[in-house]
Parts: structure tokens; sequence; C-alpha cells
């Protein structure tokens, strides 16, 4: 009988936790919280985990909303904040809605509740997304680190933020590369972080070009396995007459973190552009093939990315502030 994922981050969480040397990552710090609110990752683990267990996607979610954060003015829980008469924010950017699910948002705000109840004005809505996007990795694919903390709310959301600073679904991989790199990641990073699309959904119109009127010679993508491609029209009808309906990232696992992201990318069938173009270079071909053959190398890797993600351009020290609430700045 295979140990459900909730028992192993448990195991996973509690070694977290007992380890003596704290780990730095820049100016954060696992273990931040020790002595000022014990319980937060806790709490948090505990929402996350509950939230999961009545809808997988949450988790999908979680992972997405950290990355879209900390690609946008650095990991300070701006993707939060409301928008208020005259200033729209990131979360109503065309990018952000309606991809980020509204559960994921309300999921943080619960969270947040019982960490103020317990220790008021103390945890960062920054830090509550990190753990969050840690615990629905776990949850969804059996892994687990610890998370360097620290980080500072930021006061300002822009809604034209997100489309100037993440990459989109069409981008080719010198593109993603060049992407990846002003925010201090590597190619490595890339092809690593990018297995994230092995769980969550896209709407159709993010990849309808690649099935419809791809250029002026072929109205197909011909890096897209020809059949997945006829299965995939099933799904998403031309898109001049369809309600923009979503599908899975990952039609062999949808709800699993895990390296099958990899393999469908060496069939050509990675769903978006952004996908299959890591097969477009030999360097990045090896990658791929390394990360699809050892689910072990690659779910470390995935950990050792999530915290070097966790640390774009954060605010720490005097800078910010601690949100009372998340979606409002004090």
């Amino acid at each position: 009988m295979k140990t459900p994922n909730s028992i192993i981050c448990l195991v996973l969480f509690l070694g977290l936790l007992i380890k003596s040397k704290p780990i730095s990552s820049a100016s954060l710090e696992s273990g931040f919280y020790g002595s000022t609110c014990p319980l937060v990752e806790i709490i948090v683990r505990k929402v996350v985990t509950n939230a999961i267990l009545q809808d997988l996607g949450v988790g999908a979610g979680l992972i997405r909303m950290h990355f879209h954060d900390c690609f946008v003015r650095g990991c300070d829980a701006s993707i939060l904040l409301d928008s208020t008469p005259g200033n729209p924010a990131e979360k109503d950017s065309v990018v952000n809605n309606p991809s980020l699910r509204q559960k994921a948002f309300e999921l943080i705000d619960q969270a947040k509740a019982e960490i103020e109840a317990a220790c008021p004005q103390t945890v960062s809505c920054a830090d509550i997304l990190a753990f969050a996007a840690r615990d629905s990795t776990c949850s969804l694919g059996g892994i687990s680190y610890a998370v360097p903390a620290g980080r500072r709310d930021g006061r300002v959301s822009l809604k034209d933020e997100p489309i100037q600073n993440l990459p989109g679904p069409s981008l080719n991989l010198s593109q993603l590369q060049g992407n990846f790199a002003r925010k201090g990641l590597s190619v490595d990073d890339v092809v690593t972080l990018s297995g994230a699309h092995s769980v969550g959904r896209s709407h159709c119109s993010s990849f309808s070009t690649r099935l419809y009127l791809f250029n002026t010679t072929t109205s197909q993508d011909p890096s897209l396995d020809p059949n997945f491609a006829n299965d995939l029209k099933t799904k998403c009808p031309s898109p001049t007459n369809n309600p923009n309906p979503t599908v899975p990232l990952d039609f062999s696992s949808p709800y699993r973190l895990d390296t099958n992201y990899y393999r469908n990318l060496q069939y050509s069938r990675g769903l978006l552009t952004s996908d299959q173009t890591l097969m477009s270079s030999p360097s990045t071909v090896g990658m791929v093939s390394n990360l699809a053959r050892d689910g072990r190398v690659w779910g470390d890797k995935f950990a050792s990315a999530m915290v070097r993600m966790g640390l774009i351009e954060v605010l720490t020290g005097n800078a910010g502030e601690i949100r009372k609430n998340c979606r409002v700045v004090n």
C-alpha cells in the first residue's frame, strides 16, 4: 500500500523542524519565526493540507501564485493586494485573472487570520505564501524543503507589471533564458522550474495558435505531436467560437507533481510553446533527458530552485511592512 503524501510530508516537515542548524540564504533564514511565532509553519501546513484534500487544484494554484509574485517586484506578496480606486493591482492583470485561482487567495486569507490570532503583526504575507507553496509542493509531489524566511511585504501592486515581467506561454528558449536571467536565475532553473507544469491547467487561448493558423505555411505547430494536437482540438475548438475552456498542463498525471512533464516533452507533447521549446537546444534536451529519468534528482533540484526563486528581490529589515491583512496595505 502506497504511503499518502500527507504522511510523507508530515515526516519530512518534522525532520526539517528538528534540524539544529538554521539554513541561511541571502538575508533570510529558516526557522526565522522560531521565537516570535513558533507555530506559523504548522498553521500554514494544516490550512494547505486541508484545502488540497478538498481540491487538488488549489496546490497548483499556490505554487503558481508564488512564482507570479516573485517575478513581479520580487517575493513581496504584491500579488495578494486588491485593486483600489485609481490603482488596479497585479491580481487583475490579464495574465493573472482568471489564471490564478480565487480559492488560493482565500486560503492565504485563512492562514493569515489564524496566524494573526496567534502572533499579531509578526509574520509577513510574503512568507506565508512561500510556506504555502512549499507545502503544496510536498502534498502534490512528496518534495519538501526548508524555507528561508524573514521577507517583508511590499506596499505597491500595479496591474501593468505582470505582463512586463512574467514569462509568457509563447516564449522561445532564448526569450525564456533572458526572462529568468533578469531575475538572477539560470537556464538550469528554467528547465527545473518548468516542471511545475506537471500540475495545474491552462486556458486554450494560451496555446491555440499551435493548433490553428500557426503561420502562413502550416496551420499546426510542427513541434507538436499530431495525435496530441488532434485530441487538443476536440477540447479547444477554433478560438473564434469557444468560451476559452481549460485543459490540464499534463494529461498523463494532472494532479501529481512529477517527471511525466519531461517525458511528455520527449514525445512532443508539451502543451505550451514555452514548454516544448526546452527540446530546441542540445543543452536543454540533455537536461530534460536527465530529469525524465530520475524523479529523485528532479525533486532535489526543484526544491533548491524554489528556494532560489524565493530570494528574488526580497524586502527585509525595515523595508516594506508586515501587513495585518494580505489584501490591503496597513
